[in-house]
Protein backbone atom coordinates (compact mmCIF):
# COMPACT_ATOMS: atom_id res chain seq x y z
CA UNK A 1 0.00 0.00 0.00
CA UNK A 2 3.17 1.72 0.33
CA UNK A 3 3.90 2.62 -3.46
CA UNK A 4 0.51 4.06 -4.80
CA UNK A 5 0.07 7.15 -6.80
CA UNK A 6 -0.82 10.15 -5.51
CA UNK A 7 -4.55 9.43 -7.62
CA UNK A 8 -4.77 6.37 -6.10
CA UNK A 9 -4.36 7.55 -2.58
CA UNK A 10 -7.20 10.44 -3.31
CA UNK A 11 -9.54 7.46 -4.28
CA UNK A 12 -8.65 5.79 -0.98
CA UNK A 13 -10.55 8.47 0.56
CA UNK A 14 -13.83 7.73 -1.07
CA UNK A 15 -13.54 4.62 0.83
CA UNK A 16 -15.95 3.85 3.89
CA UNK A 17 -14.05 5.04 6.97
CA UNK A 18 -14.73 1.28 8.50
CA UNK A 19 -12.85 -0.12 5.47
CA UNK A 20 -9.96 2.10 5.29
CA UNK A 21 -9.24 1.64 9.17
CA UNK A 22 -9.15 -2.61 8.24
CA UNK A 23 -6.29 -2.10 5.87
CA UNK A 24 -4.60 0.54 7.78
CA UNK A 25 -5.10 -1.76 11.18
CA UNK A 26 -3.43 -4.44 9.12
CA UNK A 27 -0.60 -3.12 8.29
CA UNK A 28 -0.20 -1.60 11.70
CA UNK A 29 -0.25 -5.08 13.27
CA UNK A 30 2.18 -6.31 10.77
CA UNK A 31 5.20 -3.75 11.50
CA UNK A 32 4.68 -3.12 15.28
CA UNK A 33 3.74 -5.17 18.67
CA UNK A 34 1.44 -4.05 21.00
CA UNK A 35 3.21 -0.66 22.86
CA UNK A 36 2.40 2.58 22.41
CA UNK A 37 5.25 4.97 22.73
CA UNK A 38 4.80 7.79 25.29
CA UNK A 39 6.72 11.14 25.35
CA UNK A 40 6.45 14.05 27.47
CA UNK A 41 7.39 17.79 26.20
CA UNK A 42 8.27 20.88 27.86
CA UNK A 43 8.04 24.55 26.34
CA UNK A 44 11.37 25.46 27.90
CA UNK A 45 11.03 29.03 26.66
CA UNK A 46 7.82 30.71 25.23
CA UNK A 47 6.71 33.27 23.03
CA UNK A 48 7.99 36.27 21.20
CA UNK A 49 8.96 33.97 18.52
CA UNK A 50 9.68 36.08 15.13
CA UNK A 51 8.92 33.47 12.60
CA UNK A 52 5.24 34.18 11.59
CA UNK A 53 3.48 30.86 11.62
CA UNK A 54 -0.44 31.39 11.25
CA UNK A 55 -0.98 28.76 13.60
CA UNK A 56 0.81 29.54 16.01
CA UNK A 57 0.33 31.38 19.61
CA UNK A 58 3.83 31.84 20.23
CA UNK A 59 5.02 33.93 17.04
CA UNK A 60 5.35 37.68 17.86
CA UNK A 61 3.22 38.41 14.62
CA UNK A 62 -0.08 37.41 16.34
CA UNK A 63 -1.72 38.30 19.25
CA UNK A 64 -2.33 35.66 20.98
CA UNK A 65 -2.83 35.60 25.18
CA UNK A 66 -0.42 33.51 26.53
CA UNK A 67 1.90 33.66 29.09
CA UNK A 68 5.19 34.35 27.82
CA UNK A 69 8.83 33.28 29.41
CA UNK A 70 12.57 33.43 28.74
CA UNK A 71 14.56 29.82 28.87
CA UNK A 72 13.71 27.77 31.76
CA UNK A 73 16.37 26.66 34.54
CA UNK A 74 18.25 24.05 34.07
CA UNK A 75 16.95 22.48 37.50
CA UNK A 76 13.44 23.10 36.49
CA UNK A 77 13.44 21.49 33.04
CA UNK A 78 15.34 18.31 34.62
CA UNK A 79 12.46 18.20 37.56
CA UNK A 80 10.03 18.00 35.08
CA UNK A 81 11.69 15.35 33.37
CA UNK A 82 11.47 12.90 36.39
CA UNK A 83 8.13 13.59 37.07
CA UNK A 84 7.24 12.90 33.00
CA UNK A 85 9.22 9.56 33.66
CA UNK A 86 7.25 9.05 36.94
CA UNK A 87 3.93 9.32 34.98
CA UNK A 88 5.04 7.07 32.22
CA UNK A 89 6.86 8.97 29.73
CA UNK A 90 9.93 7.19 28.20
CA UNK A 91 10.74 10.16 25.80
CA UNK A 92 10.85 13.68 26.94
CA UNK A 93 11.30 16.65 24.84
CA UNK A 94 12.97 20.20 25.23
CA UNK A 95 11.08 22.67 23.45
CA UNK A 96 12.20 26.70 22.66
CA UNK A 97 10.54 29.47 21.00
CA UNK A 98 12.26 31.61 18.29
CA UNK A 99 13.83 30.51 14.65
CA UNK A 100 16.91 29.31 16.38
CA UNK A 101 18.48 29.44 19.73
CA UNK A 102 22.18 31.04 20.48
CA UNK A 103 24.65 32.73 22.89
CA UNK A 104 24.22 31.74 26.47
CA UNK A 105 20.47 30.38 25.51
CA UNK A 106 22.19 27.94 23.63
CA UNK A 107 25.10 26.81 26.38
CA UNK A 108 22.26 26.45 29.01
CA UNK A 109 20.26 24.05 26.54
CA UNK A 110 22.74 21.94 26.35
CA UNK A 111 23.48 22.06 29.96
CA UNK A 112 19.23 20.89 30.06
CA UNK A 113 20.31 18.01 27.37
CA UNK A 114 22.74 16.24 29.50
CA UNK A 115 20.98 16.69 32.60
CA UNK A 116 17.85 14.86 31.28
CA UNK A 117 20.04 12.08 29.20
CA UNK A 118 21.13 11.12 32.60
CA UNK A 119 18.09 10.16 33.72
CA UNK A 120 17.71 6.09 33.24
CA UNK A 121 14.89 4.74 31.23
CA UNK A 122 14.18 8.34 29.94
CA UNK A 123 15.03 9.04 26.16
CA UNK A 124 16.41 12.91 25.98
CA UNK A 125 14.86 14.65 22.35
CA UNK A 126 14.75 18.01 21.09
CA UNK A 127 13.35 21.08 19.18
CA UNK A 128 15.08 24.20 18.94
CA UNK A 129 14.33 25.56 15.16
CA UNK A 130 16.71 25.88 12.28
CA UNK A 131 20.11 24.50 13.90
CA UNK A 132 23.65 25.08 12.25
CA UNK A 133 25.77 22.10 11.39
CA UNK A 134 28.01 22.58 14.46
CA UNK A 135 24.78 23.21 16.44
CA UNK A 136 23.50 20.04 15.90
CA UNK A 137 27.17 18.26 16.63
CA UNK A 138 26.81 19.58 20.02
CA UNK A 139 23.15 18.61 20.76
CA UNK A 140 24.24 14.91 19.15
CA UNK A 141 27.31 14.71 21.90
CA UNK A 142 25.10 16.29 24.71
CA UNK A 143 22.76 13.38 24.17
CA UNK A 144 20.01 14.56 22.25
CA UNK A 145 18.26 10.61 20.99
CA UNK A 146 15.65 12.08 18.59
CA UNK A 147 14.85 15.87 17.11
CA UNK A 148 11.40 17.29 16.46
CA UNK A 149 10.94 18.90 13.21
CA UNK A 150 7.81 19.05 11.72
CA UNK A 151 7.24 19.75 8.10
CA UNK A 152 3.85 21.40 9.07
CA UNK A 153 2.14 21.21 5.86
CA UNK A 154 2.72 20.57 1.87
CA UNK A 155 5.53 22.19 -0.20
CA UNK A 156 2.26 23.76 -2.18
CA UNK A 157 0.75 25.21 0.96
CA UNK A 158 3.43 26.30 3.08
CA UNK A 159 3.27 29.86 1.97
CA UNK A 160 -0.17 30.62 3.28
CA UNK A 161 0.72 29.21 6.67
CA UNK A 162 4.64 31.09 7.14
CA UNK A 163 6.56 33.00 4.93
CA UNK A 164 9.32 33.97 7.26
CA UNK A 165 11.17 30.77 5.96
CA UNK A 166 10.13 28.20 3.58
CA UNK A 167 9.66 24.56 3.42
CA UNK A 168 12.97 23.28 1.87
CA UNK A 169 14.51 25.35 5.15
CA UNK A 170 12.71 22.65 7.35
CA UNK A 171 13.38 19.34 5.00
CA UNK A 172 17.24 20.16 5.11
CA UNK A 173 16.51 21.01 9.06
CA UNK A 174 15.46 17.57 9.23
CA UNK A 175 18.25 15.84 6.94
CA UNK A 176 21.33 17.59 8.50
CA UNK A 177 19.79 16.17 11.72
CA UNK A 178 19.88 13.04 10.35
CA UNK A 179 23.25 13.59 9.10
CA UNK A 180 24.64 13.25 12.07
CA UNK A 181 22.62 10.60 13.32
CA UNK A 182 19.98 11.99 15.23
CA UNK A 183 16.72 10.06 14.78
CA UNK A 184 13.81 12.80 12.88
CA UNK A 185 10.71 13.12 14.31
CA UNK A 186 8.64 15.13 11.58
CA UNK A 187 5.16 15.53 11.55
CA UNK A 188 2.49 17.70 10.20
CA UNK A 189 -0.60 20.32 11.29
CA UNK A 190 -3.70 18.92 9.53
CA UNK A 191 -6.74 21.26 9.01
CA UNK A 192 -5.53 24.82 8.22
CA UNK A 193 -7.34 24.81 5.27
CA UNK A 194 -5.54 22.20 3.37
CA UNK A 195 -7.14 20.18 0.50
CA UNK A 196 -6.97 16.21 0.85
CA UNK A 197 -4.05 16.32 -2.12
CA UNK A 198 -2.15 18.36 0.26
CA UNK A 199 -2.35 15.92 3.00
CA UNK A 200 -1.16 13.21 0.91
CA UNK A 201 1.81 15.24 -0.73
CA UNK A 202 2.68 15.73 3.21
CA UNK A 203 3.01 12.51 3.45
CA UNK A 204 4.94 11.18 0.42
CA UNK A 205 7.18 14.37 1.42
CA UNK A 206 7.34 12.91 4.96
CA UNK A 207 8.00 9.04 2.79
CA UNK A 208 11.36 10.37 1.29
CA UNK A 209 13.02 11.75 4.66
CA UNK A 210 11.95 8.45 6.85
CA UNK A 211 11.54 9.90 9.95
CA UNK A 212 11.53 7.60 13.06
CA UNK A 213 8.62 9.69 14.58
CA UNK A 214 5.30 11.58 12.43
CA UNK A 215 3.33 13.88 15.02
CA UNK A 216 0.27 14.20 13.38
CA UNK A 217 -0.98 17.68 15.49
CA UNK A 218 -4.92 18.51 14.65
CA UNK A 219 -5.25 22.31 14.33
CA UNK A 220 -6.60 23.76 17.97
CA UNK A 221 -7.58 27.46 16.34
CA UNK A 222 -6.20 29.88 19.10
CA UNK A 223 -7.60 33.14 19.50
CA UNK A 224 -5.28 35.82 18.43
CA UNK A 225 -3.73 33.61 15.46
CA UNK A 226 -5.22 33.70 12.08
CA UNK A 227 -6.63 30.79 11.98
CA UNK A 228 -8.74 31.22 14.74
CA UNK A 229 -11.64 30.51 13.02
CA UNK A 230 -11.15 27.44 11.32
CA UNK A 231 -12.90 25.08 13.66
CA UNK A 232 -14.93 23.94 10.92
CA UNK A 233 -11.62 23.00 8.32
CA UNK A 234 -12.06 19.04 9.28
CA UNK A 235 -14.23 16.93 10.82
CA UNK A 236 -13.30 13.70 12.81
CA UNK A 237 -14.30 11.46 9.79
CA UNK A 238 -11.50 12.98 7.80
CA UNK A 239 -8.85 13.12 10.50
CA UNK A 240 -9.41 9.43 10.81
CA UNK A 241 -9.22 8.40 6.84
CA UNK A 242 -6.40 10.98 7.08
CA UNK A 243 -4.74 9.07 9.71
CA UNK A 244 -5.48 5.97 8.18
CA UNK A 245 -3.34 6.91 4.42
CA UNK A 246 -0.68 8.12 6.30
CA UNK A 247 -0.32 4.26 7.54
CA UNK A 248 -0.77 3.37 4.05
CA UNK A 249 2.23 5.56 3.09
CA UNK A 250 4.45 5.30 5.71
CA UNK A 251 3.99 1.67 7.58
CA UNK A 252 7.21 1.59 9.54
CA UNK A 253 6.95 5.09 11.01
CA UNK A 254 5.70 5.65 14.13
CA UNK A 255 2.07 7.85 14.15
CA UNK A 256 1.97 10.03 17.10
CA UNK A 257 -1.25 11.25 18.54
CA UNK A 258 0.07 15.14 19.09
CA UNK A 259 -1.48 18.42 19.13
CA UNK A 260 -5.26 19.25 19.24
CA UNK A 261 -6.29 15.39 19.43
CA UNK A 262 -8.64 16.04 23.26
CA UNK A 263 -10.12 19.21 21.37
CA UNK A 264 -10.64 17.61 17.91
CA UNK A 265 -11.89 13.86 18.64
CA UNK A 266 -13.84 12.20 20.79
CA UNK A 267 -12.43 9.60 23.09
CA UNK A 268 -14.24 7.14 20.82
CA UNK A 269 -12.68 8.43 17.79
CA UNK A 270 -9.32 8.86 19.77
CA UNK A 271 -9.63 4.94 20.19
CA UNK A 272 -10.25 4.44 16.10
CA UNK A 273 -7.37 6.74 15.62
CA UNK A 274 -5.36 4.19 17.61
CA UNK A 275 -6.73 1.24 15.37
CA UNK A 276 -6.11 2.75 12.21
CA UNK A 277 -2.14 3.60 12.82
CA UNK A 278 -1.54 5.35 15.89
CA UNK A 279 0.94 3.85 17.99
CA UNK A 280 2.61 7.14 19.79
CA UNK A 281 1.18 9.30 21.92
CA UNK A 282 2.25 12.85 23.92
CA UNK A 283 1.10 12.96 27.09
CA UNK A 284 0.59 15.45 29.24
CA UNK A 285 -0.38 19.28 28.67
CA UNK A 286 1.70 20.33 25.03
CA UNK A 287 2.94 23.52 24.31
CA UNK A 288 0.24 26.07 25.36
CA UNK A 289 -2.48 24.14 25.69
CA UNK A 290 -3.39 21.48 27.99
CA UNK A 291 -3.20 17.62 27.04
CA UNK A 292 -4.53 14.64 28.45
CA UNK A 293 -3.98 13.12 31.55
CA UNK A 294 -1.43 10.04 31.48
CA UNK A 295 -3.84 7.84 33.47
CA UNK A 296 -6.98 8.64 31.10
CA UNK A 297 -4.26 7.21 28.09
CA UNK A 298 -3.32 4.11 30.15
CA UNK A 299 -6.57 3.47 30.65
CA UNK A 300 -7.96 3.58 27.11
CA UNK A 301 -4.93 1.64 25.97
CA UNK A 302 -5.51 -1.12 28.20
CA UNK A 303 -9.42 -1.26 26.75
CA UNK A 304 -7.47 -1.67 23.35
CA UNK A 305 -5.03 -4.34 24.89
CA UNK A 306 -2.34 -2.14 24.29
CA UNK A 307 0.52 -0.78 26.45
CA UNK A 308 2.05 2.66 27.13
CA UNK A 309 5.50 2.26 27.54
Amino acid sequence: MDNLTKEEYLKMYEKPLDELIEISHKITVENFDNTVEACSIISAKTGACSENCKYCAQSSHNHAEIECHPLMKVETVKKAALSAKKNGATRFCIVTSGRVPSGEDFQNILKMIKEVASIEGLHCCASLGLLSEEQVKQIKEAGVERYNHNINTSENYHSKICTTHDFKDRVNTVKLIQKYGIEACTGVIIGMGETREDRIDMALSLKELNPKTVPINFLNPIKGTPLEGFEDKIDEEEILKTICIFRMILPKALLRYAGGRTTRLSKYNQKLGIKAGINSVLVGNYLTTAGSKSEEDKKMLEELNLTLG
